[in-house]
């Protein structure tokens, strides 16, 4: 089982990366690998259960990181007074960011879902931790009113940072607004934030 304070290390960044149901979360072992060169960093991943399609966990899960999922969150051996595991990570992290946001999930953040590991996670966050939000869907479901709607929620109400999409070729053929921002541009933004070094 997941303890915050046995996974924290003094003097180190914990970043969350939270993927969900978006074709883009084929980009997650890449930010992984890229966030984990830096100096005193700790990675976690949660993953929505669609979201584990596009990616496998043996390219994530190396030493202290681990791809955290729907069924870890309550084993049959659990028992009132263990730790809960999505108390546990948002106690754990210093910042989140939500790499793909897929419209599912943004739907169910904007509403205050709770219905699996991510939302009752995003739920649970601290005001005070710096969350990032980046899109990633297709143009239509992009363009649809609802969506507009939620981000504003995400952004103005919950006050998390929305970064994105961009527009390219989405892996469905279409070609618009909806792709999620850049995976190296994600990475810079958590390394221009905690000012991180690359390792030597």
């Amino acid at each position: 089982m997941f303890v915050a304070q046995d996974h924290r290390v003094d003097g180190y960044i914990h970043i969350l990366l939270i993927t969900t149901g978006s074709v883009a979360s084929v980009k997650a072992p890449l930010i992984v690998k890229e966030l984990l060169k830096y100096d005193k960093v700790k990675v976690q991943v949660v993953s929505t259960g669609p979201s584990l399609a596009f990616f496998k966990r043996e390219d994530i899960e190396d030493g202290d990181t681990r791809v955290w999922a729907d069924k870890d969150e309550w084993p049959i051996s659990f028992k009132i007074g263990d730790p809960i595991l999505h108390i546990e990570l948002r106690r754990w992290a210093d910042v989140v960011l939500v790499a793909p946001c897929s419209a599912n999930t943004l739907s169910k953040i904007a509403n205050g879902s709770c219905d699996n590991l991510v939302t009752s996670l995003m739920r649970a966050l601290a005001p005070t931790t710096p969350t990032y939000i980046f899109p990633a869907m297709n143009t239509l479901m992009y363009d649809h009113p609802l969506t507009a709607e939620h981000l504003r929620i995400v952004r103005d109400v919950v006050k998390y940072n929305v970064v994105g999409p961009i527009g390219k070729g989405l892996a469905c053929g279409d070609v618009g607004l909806g792709a999620m921002t850049e995976w190296r541009d994600i990475v810079r933004i958590v390394v221009e934030k905690f000012q991180l070094n690359l390792r030597a």
